[in-house]
Formats: C-alpha cells, structure tokens, sequence
C-alpha cells in the first residue's frame, strides 16, 4: 500500500475505531470478542482499502464488513454465546444507577435475540441508520429489514427486564446517547 493510502487508513482507523468496537460490542456482548472482530474487519478492509476508500461511505462499508465477520463466526463454531448482565465500566462516565440497570438489562434482552434480528436492532436504532442503509450493509430487502426490526423489538418488549414496571407502556428504542429504552 503506498504512504499516503496507509496515511488514510491509519487516520480512518483513529476517527472510527471507537464507534466501531461500540457496534461490534453490541453485536458479540463481550469486549474483547468486540475489539477482535473490529480488528478482523479492519484487517479485511486494509487488504481493500483503495477501493473501499473510493466508495461513497467508506464506514458504511467497513461496518458491512464487520456484521458478516460477525456472522461467520457463528457459522464457523456453531458456538452459542451469551452476552454478559453488564456492560463493561467507562471511565470519566457517570451515569444514574437506573440507567446502567437498564442498559445491562438491554444488552441481556439482546442476547436473547437472533444474530440477524440482533444486527437489525443494533444498526438501526443504536447506530440510528436508516432501513435502506441496513438493508445494505446486511445484503438484505428493505422488507427483511422492517420485519426483523419488529420481530426483534417484539421479542425485548416481553424480556423480563425491559418490561418491568412499564405496565401498558410500549417499550420504544432511542437513539444513541439517550441510553437504553423508554
């Protein structure tokens, strides 16, 4: 790769790595499982990356890339895993003990939800895209998107600890930086 396609790289990787390991933590439930399959996709994208670097939305390309290195770990091991009761602690963060009850109970709602339903809840209401970008980055219709994000959304509305206490009120996502589920 020439110096100044690496320069690039290197510098998408810095702007991006964060929320990408965030994306990929949502999807795995652990973060070192996280932090590796980030790093798959970045190694895949690396190999490509004059090309992908001339796409429209290179990020978008690059997350693609993560959600199917995320599928294929479970076609490779068959391996079932289970997101963990909390999410891991964030210095400098201070958050209501409410707000992290809930997000851990998310993350275990989550678990309980297929890969594909589980990447169509996590990219389109923590990443906020929209059903068109999802379909694209899953390789699926618009259509698969809608019913899937119902599906999902249905599934965490009866979890245990997402409906506690909210008798008679629809659990609704929200977006990113709003934490968790009203």
């Amino acid at each position: 790769m020439q110096a100044e396609q690496e320069e690039r790289f290197q510098e998408f990787v810095r702007a991006r790595w964060s929320r990408l390991v965030r994306t990929a933590y949502l999807l795995t439930g652990d973060v070192h499982h996280a932090e590796d399959l980030t790093q798959t996709a970045l190694a895949k994208a690396y190999r490509s990356w004059r090309r992908i670097s001339r796409s429209d939305n290179p990020e978008a390309y690059v997350r693609r890339m993560l959600v199917s290195c995320n599928s294929d770990r479970f076609r490779k091991r068959r391996v079932s895993e289970a997101l963990t009761a909390a999410p891991p602690e964030r210095a400098g963060r201070d958050e209501s003990a409410g707000r992290v009850e809930e997000r851990g109970s998310l993350l275990a709602g989550l678990a309980q939800l297929p890969p594909r339903q589980r990447a169509v809840v996590v990219l389109r209401y923590w990443e906020d895209l929209s059903e068109a970008e999802v379909a694209e980055v899953l390789g699926c219709s618009p259509g698969t998107v809608k019913s899937q994000a119902s599906k999902g959304l249905a599934k965490l509305r009866t979890y245990p600890g997402l409906a506690a206490g909210r008798t008679g009120e629809r659990v609704q996502p929200q977006r990113q930086g709003q934490g968790g589920l009203r």
